[in-house]
């Protein structure tokens, strides 16, 4: 029980600090697609920047509008900071650690229904924005909300049934399970060993599940809830200092450990070439498991920002168009030619 606890605070301390990094990351990656410095004046490369931007953010006056409802205004951001920072429960972090003789697995809750249960954590959500956009009484943001949730769920459908390509082909709903799976040969090439990867077998589903996080996490080129040409500031517009810090808090948290799970299941988690082969003590296996596994979100941190400062916004009815009339179609698709190749092997 100790490791646990030990290892929930570490996993609490690295969401925040990951969120706020990846602020200065995102500044820094903008400066870079637009030729520019970025942040370097808080600290060496600017290190200090994201600790300058959450002082201001704690020094702001906080607010509550008169007409809103207090305790659903108050509660909203807390909803989506407790599922950013509980979603990664559930995903393994390493392979294990070797304390005392004891072997412990590097991560939080060990479940056999570790997809369903961040599927209902997501889902979970939506309910944090609708509750941020009516409990402000302003029409501008309860409309953020209207369009952010429905944007939400219409590509939940579409991950949900991408997601489930991946496990009719795994058999499996433990990413653990996913992520030992994916440690073999790659079509049985030994050269390739580790890197039996599910992006390989299921590159559509690949695709589609990476496109509906954008969605789901209301990034660029899908950011119409906080389309400032058209709704000023989304379904957060009254709120200010740590409440609207909360809602920028959770929404890179929830970036972090989108990216993780997109390394879990399609890009082997915290494997890496030749794991089980090496014959290295358990601690050095499991430390470079855990590297292997921060440099795969590294990357995917950075696609997600490198799309962002890349792509121009869709206009909403072209969002809705692709999430319902071509992301589901091609899920559904994906989905029957996968039973299909599994009815034949069998």
């Amino acid at each position: 029980m100790w490791f646990v606890i030990i290892l929930v605070i570490v996993l609490f301390l690295v969401c925040l600090g990951a969120a706020a990094y990846e602020t200065l990351m995102e500044r820094r990656v903008a400066a870079f697609m637009q030729d520019r410095l970025g942040p370097n004046r808080a600290g060496i490369w600017g290190i200090f920047q994201p600790l300058c931007d959450g002082g201001k953010l704690f020094f702001k006056e906080d607010f509550i509008p008169k007409n809103a409802e207090k305790w659903l205004f108050i509660v909203a951001p807390g909803i989506l900071m407790l599922i950013a920072l509980s979603t990664g429960a559930v995903i393994p972090w390493g392979k294990s650690l070797d304390i005392s003789g004891t072997s412990y697995p590097v991560q939080v809750a060990n479940i056999d229904v570790g997809v369903l249960y961040v599927m209902g954590l997501v889902s979970i959500g939506v309910y944090g924005v609708m509750l941020g956009g009516w409990a402000s009484n302003n029409k501008y943001a309860l409309l953020g909300a209207v369009r952010a949730s429905s944007q939400m769920i219409s590509y939940e459908l579409a991950m949900g049934l991408t997601l489930m390509s991946v496990i009719m082909m795994s058999g499996t709903l433990d990413l653990r399970n996913m992520v030992e799976q994916q440690a073999g040969d790659l079509y049985g090439l030994s050269f390739l060993n580790g890197m039996k990867w599910n992006v390989f077998y299921q590159p559509l589903a690949f695709i589609l599940f990476v496109t509906c996080s954008f969605a789901e996490l209301n990034r660029a080129p899908f950011d119409l809830a906080e389309c400032e040409s058209e709704l000023i500031g989304g379904y957060h517009t009254e709120y200010g200092s740590m409440k609207y810090g909360s809602f920028m808090f959770a929404e890179y948290i929830n970036m972090f450990i989108s990216s993780a799970i997109i390394s879990t299941i399609f890009f082997g988690g915290y494997s890496f070439p030749y794991m089980n082969e090496l014959g290295w003590s358990e601690n050095i296996i499991g430390i470079l498991s855990i590297i292997a596994f921060t440099v795969k979100i590294i990357f995917c941190i950075f696609c997600f920002m490198w799309v962002r400062w890349t792509l121009p916004r869709f206009r909403y009815d072209q969002l809705m168009h692709l999430g319902w009339r071509i992301m589901i179609p091609l899920a559904i698709l994906n989905l029957l030619i996968t039973s299909a190749w599994i009815v034949f092997l069998n």
